[in-house]
């Protein structure tokens, strides 16, 4: 079983100048319970489909299984898909030992909102946090994608 370990903060600085790569990202959700999430996502010119799990305690820790499907199927299955689409640009910033943080601004009903995820080898594994790091959000569920659908930044 593939695991995904992450831990998800708030960006509170300017992460522009240290940016190696930029996408934009389209993605709806066949499922959001959280359980078995299911969404289909645009990721620049690639479709995929990806399941997750329930999240551990921590909320850093869960289930991940993810396929590359075509774009054309991506677009049919949004048709499936329950209200809410996420918009955003995600922005890849290296971090030390290899690691890289993926900055999602987000768009739409979500503008104004702006997370840093970094994916980690292990659950107690050390990092250094770059300053425009702000306050961590890991396993607080309005900051999921498939919450923000349901309950946009705007409504807060």
């Amino acid at each position: 079983m593939a695991q995904e370990i992450e831990r998800k903060f708030l960006v509170k600085g300017d992460f522009m100048p240290f940016v190696t790569k930029q996408t934009r990202i389209t993605q709806g959700y066949l499922s959001s319970v959280p359980e078995r999430t299911v969404r289909v996502r645009i990721k620049g010119d690639k479709g995929f489909i990806t399941i997750k799990g329930i999240g551990n305690e921590s909320g850093a820790s869960r289930y991940e299984w993810e396929k590359e499907i075509s774009v054309e199927e991506v677009n049919e299955l949004l048709k499936l898909c329950e209200p809410g689409i996420i918009d955003k640009t995600r922005f890849i910033v290296p971090a030390s030992d290899g690691l890289k943080f993926e900055v999602d601004e987000f768009y739409g009903d979500n503008d104004g909102l702006t997370v840093a995820e970094i994916e980690l080898p292990d659950e107690d594994f050390k990092f250094e946090k770059p300053e425009w790091l702000g306050e961590e959000v890991t396993g607080d569920i309005k900051y999921f994608n498939s919450m923000l659908m349901k309950n946009p930044f705007k409504n807060w």
